[in-house]
């Protein structure tokens, strides 16, 4: 997994975290938290996505 998708992994959790802690409160808040888990979520999967193509990349030009 690339470092660059650990950091929208990282948010996606937190913003989870944030979205239960909300609606345990009774806040409708959480479902901003749900929005920016769902926007982290897809941010990290082009980035392990792209990371894959990019070793696959180099793997065909070297082998």
């Amino acid at each position: 997994m690339p470092r660059i998708a650990l950091y929208p992994l990282v948010v996606c959790v937190l913003a989870v975290a944030a979205a239960v802690v909300s609606f345990a409160q009774g806040s409708w808040v959480g479902i901003v938290w749900v929005l920016l888990a769902g926007l982290a979520s897809n941010m990290t999967w082009y980035y392990v996505k792209r990371g894959r193509q990019a070793s696959q990349r180099g793997k065909s030009v070297t082998g």
